[in-house]
């Protein structure tokens, strides 16, 4: 069986001392989130996803859903959890309290999250993609949709979804083929087919709210033409009860690698009864609301994986003997040594340790930049926050889950053979982590948006709200003898980055395929210079608490902290020197990739 224990005491620490998270509560309508409110939440969550949801992420893996005529089932206990989870209040722990929410802050969720996707990746997909149909509907549906869908959302009661892909089309949404034709009563029939849509049916709850975008007959062609529309499973009587069906059915679900309790459906609507959302061939704005906060959202499914990972591949190697210490026997008295003495699975701990560790940190900075996007009184700073967030979800969003998914094969390696066994549940991190890497947009074009969109964005503003604070760190703390080993390195780092950087955004200008045959690397360049500021700033912290220093804030002990140094400069130190490799290799530009004949293939 997977071990996994939620991290609290290091979400403790990046919620309390590295964010700083009362600042957040200061915001308007965060005034409940105390620091004694928020470690309560982090408590409860972590027994629920402890005691309730880990068992059942390897039974339902092996059980999966099940399609019967129309009709999904979970697997055995998924019903039932989910229901003591929504009468526990979590499906609206980061939702407004005017729909029955506990409107505590996102970076409050995001912890929350990571707990659900490391425990049981395919139950927290049901309770994502609900929270993303929450937030399209809030930011854009009229106050009629507003009253009455998100409370039963919010309760749980009702599920969300997003249906945008059709078998004709994926990335390139333009070519969608589903209609929607309005009705005397002003709202509109939707016609059409959808697929891979991720909990399109289930057992789970009484309704499921689609979000479907279409098109109606007078549209433009294209993205342009697209608008958006509610579409529930089951129609609303006058008086609020569910009643009969509204013309959606499941016509199949997918057979798949991972996420196997997870349904992914084929989903026909046919002249279902729907509900404009965001105004007339304005779907894509309201829809990217709910895609952006997906995106977000997947990167910390990764994260989850990558921290199952860790905690499962450094119990085997506690557990597991195997050879002598290079230095002699460390535990004579037994026939070998733990694995975990050997220098090359140490070196794949603590990769394991500092990806997820530098995520969750790095996940958390995004997030809290969400609060203050959200609540801000200061129309300037909002915006400025909404821009910072612009840019770094492609990065959450790839970063994020090609480590996911490289800390699974890496706790695999750990585990050796007994790795390759289902029964110990290493190699369903895998599988369940491989499709994180393609779904919500694959991570390829997460890198096309970032140099193509997100760089050159207003003359590169976006950029500066990553750059500006980084820099300032810098020039701040170079002088500081205690942090020169620590600073040094994110130097060079983030001059690599601004040196690449100004490379492509003059290649791109003169040939755009300079740009997009280094964009992947160019992610992971920037993804890794981002962490390695969170992993300073958690280890000067760190340092000052080993020096005796508390400003109140203070949540752990002496070994903590050491741990917390340590495991910064390996990250420093043994990681971030890829920014070399990769600069270079994106500074080779499309002629390597381009030029080889395509006959040749």
């Amino acid at each position: 069986m997977p071990v996994y224990s939620p991290p609290v005491e290091d979400m403790r620490f990046v919620l309390h001392e590295l964010v700083q998270i009362e600042h957040v509560g200061e915001l308007p309508g965060y005034e409940e989130a105390s620091r004694e409110v928020v470690d309560a939440v982090l408590e409860e969550a972590a027994k629920f996803c402890r005691e309730r949801l880990l068992p059942l992420n390897a039974s339902g893996d092996e059980e999966g859903c099940r399609y019967d005529d129309g009709t999904v089932r979970t697997p055995t206990g998924f019903k039932e959890a989910y229901r003591s989870f929504a009468d526990g209040g979590w499906t609206g722990l980061a939702c407004d309290a005017a729909y029955g929410g506990q409107g505590l802050p996102g970076v409050v969720a995001v912890m929350v999250d990571e707990m659900l996707c490391a425990s049981n990746l395919s139950f927290s997909i049901y309770v994502g993609l609900s929270h993303g149909a929450y937030n399209a509907i809030t930011q854009h549906a009229s106050e009629e949709l507003k009253q009455r869908y998100l409370p039963d959302i919010v309760a749980g009661r009702f599920s969300g979804t997003m249906c945008l892909t059709e078998p004709q089309c994926g990335t390139d949404l333009g070519l969608i083929r589903t209609t929607a034709v309005p009705h005397d009563d002003g709202t509109f029939r939707v016609t059409g087919t959808k697929i891979f849509i991720s909990a399109g049916e289930h057992d789970l709850t009484e309704n499921i709210i689609h979000l479907v975008l279409a098109r109606t007959p007078d549209a433009p062609p294209g993205i342009k033409g697209l608008s958006l529309f509610l579409v529930p499973k089951l129609a609303l009587e006058p008086d609020e009860r569910v009643g009969e069906s509204n013309q959606v059915a499941c016509s199949g679900i997918e057979d798949k690698m991972g996420i196997r309790a997870s349904s992914t459906c084929t989903m026909n609507f046919d002249g279902a009864t729907a509900h404009l959302i965001g105004g007339l061939h304005h779907g894509m704005r309201a829809m990217f609301t709910m895609m952006n906060a997906a995106r977000l959202a997947v990167g910390i499914q990764g994260l989850g994986i990558a921290e199952a990972a860790y905690q499962g591949a450094v119990a085997y190697a506690r557990e597991r003997r195997q050879g002598r210490s290079l230095r002699g026997a460390r535990h004579p008295d037994q026939p070998a040594d733990p694995i975990i003495v050997h220098p090359d699975v140490r070196r794949m701990l603590l990769t394991l340790r500092a990806y997820s560790e530098g995520a969750r940190a790095l996940g958390a900075w995004v997030a809290k930049e969400g609060d203050i996007a959200a609540r801000h009184p200061d129309p300037d700073v909002r915006a400025e926050a909404e821009e910072f967030i612009g840019l770094m979800t492609p990065v959450v969003k790839a970063f994020f889950t090609d480590l996911g998914f490289e800390a699974a094969n890496l706790g695999i390696q750990v585990y050796g053979g007994h790795g390759y066994i289902r029964a110990n549940g290493m190699e369903q991190y895998a599988r369940d982590a491989r499709i994180t890497q393609i779904y919500e947009g694959t991570n390829g074009i997460q890198a096309l948006d970032l140099v193509g969109r997100k760089l050159p964005a207003d003359m590169g503003r976006h950029l500066r709200r990553f750059f500006h604070p980084v820099q300032r760190y810098i020039e701040q703390h170079r002088a500081d003898p205690a942090l020169t080993d620590l600073i040094e390195p994110l130097a060079k780092g983030f001059a690599r980055l601004q040196d690449t950087t100004g490379w492509i955004a003059r290649e791109a200008g003169r040939d755009p395929e300079q740009a997009a045959a280094g964009a992947t690397e160019y992610l992971r360049l920037f993804g890794l210079v981002a962490m390695a500021y969170v992993w300073v700033r958690a280890a000067e912290i760190s340092l000052r608490r080993l020096g005796g220093e508390d400003d109140g804030l203070a949540t752990q002990g002496a070994a903590f902290y050491q741990a917390k140094v340590d495991t910064g400069r390996f990250f420093l130190e043994r990681l971030l020197p890829q920014t070399s490799s990769l600069r270079l290799a994106i500074k080779a530009g499309a002629t390597p990739v381009m030029k080889f004949d395509e006959e040749s293939f």
